[in-house]
C-alpha cells in the first residue's frame, strides 16, 4: 500500500510532471493490467536530433486523457488492491516495455530486463564458491573503491570469493572523490549512472551533484556490507605473477608510508581511465608567480574570491568550473583550443520538480521503467555518431549527425545572436561527437557573456611571472591559473608496473598508450588479470559506462568460475582471441564519429588509434559479455 499520498486536487496537479511512457508502463505492471496500454495513449517513436519527442509526441488531449487514466489506477494502487499479485511473467513485461519504446530484439530485452533491476527479472551469479570450491584459497584484490570496484566487490560476494580493496584515498568514491572542484556533477542522468542492482527512487535532480553521486556510491558499499573489505590510503605500486604459484604479488605502500607485500589468487584493475591529470606543455610555467592547480586537485585553501583567474580548457570539468568561477572571480579569463558542441538538457543545472520528486519516491518502481526509457534513448543516440562514406559535409559525417549539428548551431546561434564575437570563437570545426558533447540549460552561454568574462582563443606561448601570453602578444595578467586539461586517458595502468608471465612487462606489451584488452577486461601474458573500465569500454553517444562495468562485473565472475571448476591456477586470453576482437574494434572505429574524425580527442592515443570508447552498437558488449567462452582462454 502506498504511503504519503496527496489528495485529489494535489495528485492531479504531480501528474501534469509525470513521463507518460514511463508511468503507463508502471502502472500496467504494477496492476497487471495490460489493458492500460491503450493505443490512443502509445507513444511515438521517432527519434530527433533533440532527442525523442516529449511526452512520447501524445497531443494535449491524449495526455490529459493518460493523466486521467493513471489517476485513477494511482488510486486503486494506494488501497493496496495489488499489492499481493505475483511477479508479471517475462512475455507481459517486454509486451510493456515495447509500448514504451517501440520494437527491440531479444538481446536488447535481456539487456532491459537487468536495468529494470527487480529481483525477478535480473541474473546473479548462480553458484557459490562454498559449493564449488570451498577448500580452494581464492582471494581476489581490487584496486580502487570507485564505481567500478564497488560493483565487481558486489558481484565477488554474491558469489562467495573472497576479496580485498585497495582504495589509495581515504573513503569511496573513486573520480568522484578526487574531482571536488567546483560545479562537479554528472552530466548523464542519474538513472544511467547507478547501479542497475541499487536503484535510488530519491534523487534530488536529474543529473546530480559530485556530493549526491558520491554519497550514493559510499552508501551503496555499506547497503552490501563491502566497507570491512576495504583497505583506505593503501596504493598497489606494483604487481608481479608468480608463475610457480598461480599467484599476484602485490607491493603496497601502506598509510604510514611503509611497504607491505599481499599474495592474492586474482587482481582486477578499477582504477579507471579518468585517474592521472593531464597538465599542458606551457613554456615558463614554472615562473608564474601565482598559484596553479589542476580541477583534478583542486586547492581549497585559496580564495578566488575577486581575483585574477585564468581558465585553461572547455572540456568536460572546466565546462562546469568555469560557471561556478565566474560567480566570484574579479576577472576571469578563459583559454580555449577548440569550443565543445553543447547540448541542450533542460534541467541540467535544477532541481527535480516537487512532483517528479514525489511519483519517483512513491509510485512503485516507476524510477526504474523511467530508467529503462531513459537507457533505450541512449542507445539509440548512438544513431547520431555513425559515419556515412557517401556523405559529403565539411564538417558532419552522416545525415543525421548534420541534423544534430544544424540543432546545435541554432541554439548556438540563438544564445549568442547579441554577441557575434563570442559566437564565432565558439562555432566548432568539427563533427558533433567526435569529442565529448557538452551539456548545458543555457547557463554557459550566460557565463561567457559576463562583463568579468573574457574568452580567448589565440594559442598560449608561454608563461610570465604575472600571467600568460597568447599568440597576438597579449600578456594575461593572472593571480590563479586552473588546469582544465582533462587527463592521460589513453595511459591505463602507467602509473602501476605489472609483469606477468614471462616477465613480459604491461608497459611494453601496450607500446605506452596502445592498450589492448578482450572486451577491455582480459589481456594476454596476463593470468587472472581482470580490467573494469579498461581499454575501448569508454562511451560517447551509446547508453551508459555502469552498464558496460557491471556486465564486466559478471564476466570477470563467470571467469573465476571456469577457473575454479578447471583445478588449474591461470588463465589468460589467447593472443589470436584478441587479435581477432581487435580487428572488430579497429574496422569499427571507423564507423563511428570519434574513431573517424581527424580532431585530437582524449578517446585516441598518440597515434590517432582509438583505445577509449566503445564503438559499437551497446547490445553487442552485452551480449559478448553474458557468457564466458571456454575456448577463448589458455588454462595454466
Amino acid at each position: 500500500m502506498m504511503s504519503n499520498f496527496p489528495d485529489d486536487t494535489k495528485l492531479r496537479e504531480i501528474l501534469k510532471e509525470a513521463h507518460l511512457p514511463s508511468l503507463l508502463g508502471t502502472l500496467a505492471h504494477a496492476t497487471h493490467d495490460l489493458t492500460l496500454l491503450r493505443e490512443e495513449f502509445r507513444p511515438n517513436y521517432i527519434e530527433t536530433a533533440a532527442g525523442f519527442q516529449p511526452q512520447g509526441g501524445l497531443s494535449a488531449s491524449a495526455q490529459e486523457k493518460a493523466r486521467d487514466m493513471a489517476f485513477d489506477s494511482i488510486k486503486e494502487l494506494r488501497k493496496g488492491v495489488y499489492d499481493a499479485k505475483p511477479p508479471l511473467g517475462r512475455a507481459q513485461v517486454r509486451q510493456i516495455m515495447a509500448y514504451m519504446v517501440g520494437p527491440f530484439s531479444d538481446d536488447h530485452f535481456t539487456l532491459l530486463l537487468n536495468e529494470l533491476g527487480l529481483p525477478e527479472y535480473t541474473e546473479a551469479p548462480q553458484w557459490h564458491k562454498s559449493n564449488l570450491a570451498p577448500d580452494t584459497d581464492f582471494t581476489v584484490a581490487i584496486i580502487g573503491a570507485g564505481l567500478a570496484g564497488v560493483g565487481a566487490a558486489y558481484r565477488l560476494k554474491q558469489a562467495g570469493i573472497p576479496f580485498v580493496i585497495l582504495e589509495r584515498h581515504q573513503e569511496v568514491g573513486g573520480v568522484w572523490s578526487e574531482n571536488n572542484y567546483p560545479g562537479c556533477h554528472l552530466d548523464t542522468s542519474n538513472f544511467n549512472y547507478s547501479y542497475s542492482f541499487n536503484q535510488n527512487p530519491h534523487w534530488k535532480e536529474e543529473y546530480a551533484s559530485r556530493a549526491a553521486v558520491l554519497e550514493y556510491l559510499q552508501g551503496s558499499a555499506e547497503k552490501f556490507g563491502l566497507l570491512e573489505h576495504i583497505r583506505y590510503s593503501t596504493e598497489v605500486v606494483a604487481g608481479d605473477y608468480n608463475e610457480s604459484d598461480g599467484s599476484w604479488n602485490l607491493t603496497l605502500r601502506k598509510p604510514d608510508g611503509s611497504s607491505e607485500q599481499l599474495r592474492v589468487q586474482a587482481l582486477i584493475s578499477a582504477v579507471g581511465q579518468l585517474n592521472r591529470p593531464n597538465y599542458p606543455v606551457i613554456e615558463n610555467i614554472d615562473v608564474f608567480a601565482g598559484h596553479a592547480w589542476h580541477t583534478a586537485r583542486w586547492n581549497h585553501e585559496v580564495d578566488l574570491t575577486g581575483k585574477r583567474v585564468g581558465v585553461i580548457g572547455t572540456g568536460a570539468s572546466g565546462f562546469q568550473a568555469i560557471q561556478k568561477i565566474a560567480q566570484v572571480a574579479g576577472e576571469l579569463t578563459v583559454f580555449q583550443r577548440s569550443p565543445p558542441w553543447v547540448r541542450s538538457t533542460p534541467g541540467y543545472n535544477s532541481l527535480l520538480k516537487e512532483g517528479s520528486r514525489w511519483l519517483f519516491a512513491n509510485v512503485p518502481n516507476y524510477h526504474r521503467w523511467f530508467r529503462v526509457y531513459r537507457m533505450w534513448a541512449g542507445m539509440c543516440r548512438r544513431a547520431y555518431t555513425e559515419v556515412d562514406p557517401a556523405w559529403k559535409h565539411p564538417v558532419s559525417m552522416s545525415q543525421k549527425n548534420e541534423e544534430l549539428r544544424q540543432l546545435m548551431m541554432t541554439q548556438l546561434e540563438r544564445s549568442l545572436a547579441d554577441r557575434p564575437d563570442l559566437l564565432k570563437k565558439m562555432t566548432p570545426d568539427y563533427p558533433p561527437f567526435a569529442k565529448r558533447c557538452a551539456s548545458d540549460d543555457g547557463k554557459w552561454f550566460e557565463t561567457l557573456k559576463k562583463p568579468n568574462v573574457k574568452l580567448v582563443s589565440e594559442k598560449i606561448i608561454k608563461a610570465h611571472e604575472g600571467g600568460i601570453e597568447t599568440a597576438d602578444g597579449e600578456l594575461h595578467e593572472l593571480d590563479i591559473i586552473v588546469f582544465g586539461t582533462g587527463f592521460k586517458a589513453a595511459d591505463f595502468l602507467s602509473t602501476l608496473p605489472l609483469t606477468g608471465r614471462g616477465g613480459v612487462k604491461l608497459k611494453d606489451q601496450w607500446h605506452g598508450d596502445d592498450a589492448r584488452a578482450y572486451y577491455g577486461i582480459t589481456v594476454p601474458n596476463f593470468p587472472n588479470l581482470f580490467c573494469l573500465y579498461g581499454p575501448n569500454t569508454n562511451i560517447n553517444g551509446n547508453a551508459s559506462l555502469v552498464l558496460l562495468s557491471e556486465a564486466g562485473a559478471m564476466y570477470i565472475v563467470e571467469c573465476i568460475r571456469l577457473l575454479l571448476e578447471s583445478k588449474k591456477r591461470g588463465m589468460e586470453v589467447r593472443q589470436e582471441v584478441l587479435d581477432r576482437f581487435n580487428e572488430r574494434i579497429d574496422a569499427a572505429s571507423g564507423s563511428v564519429v570519434y574513431g573517424a574524425a581527424t580532431v585530437n580527442s582524449w578517446y585516441k592515443n598518440a597515434s590517432g588509434r582509438l583505445t577509449q570508447n566503445w564503438p559499437l552498437p551497446t547490445v553487442e558488449y552485452w551480449n559478448g559479455t553474458r557468457e564466458v567462452n571456454k575456448d577463448d582462454y589458455l588454462f595454466l
